[in-house]
């Protein structure tokens, strides 16, 4: 069951990079279009884009956790925010892109969130027996 969540996380992973490349490279597409269709779209894509890799990366990692004094954090989480941190941060340099701190906000919303939901899984899947 692992590898299959390992597949689907680094399938969806590929895909955000397909995205990036498109908007780095100022092309068109329909995934662009949708997003733009409704209000503040663009924040709600970030959100869900990343919320739903840090998901599929904390569970491909089997929830470990890296402990940062009294605060237990997800590995996914701490790879992802560093992709998306890196990521944002590159826009500056692109003539298409433009650094956005209200995109990174979104990201880091939808890490949070997943992280979250990810705790939540965790924890009923351990009382269950089933981690």
């Amino acid at each position: 069951m692992n590898k299959l969540i390992t597949t689907l996380a680094a399938a969806f992973f590929i895909f955000i990079l397909w995205i990036i490349y498109l908007a780095d490279t100022n092309s068109s597409s329909i995934f662009f279009d949708f997003i733009r269709s409704f209000p503040n779209g663009d924040k709600l894509g970030h959100i869900c884009l990343f919320g739903t890799l840090t998901f599929g990366v904390v569970v491909a990692s089997r929830f470990r956790t890296v402990s940062i004094g009294m605060l237990n954090i997800y590995y996914g989480s701490v790879f992802v925010a560093i992709f998306v941190i890196a990521e944002e941060i590159t826009q500056a340099f692109i003539p298409s892109r433009t650094f956005d701190f209200i995109d990174l906000a979104s990201d880091a919303v939808g890490i949070g969130i997943a992280s979250y939901l990810a705790y939540v899984v965790n924890k009923h899947s351990s009382k269950c027996g089933k981690v």
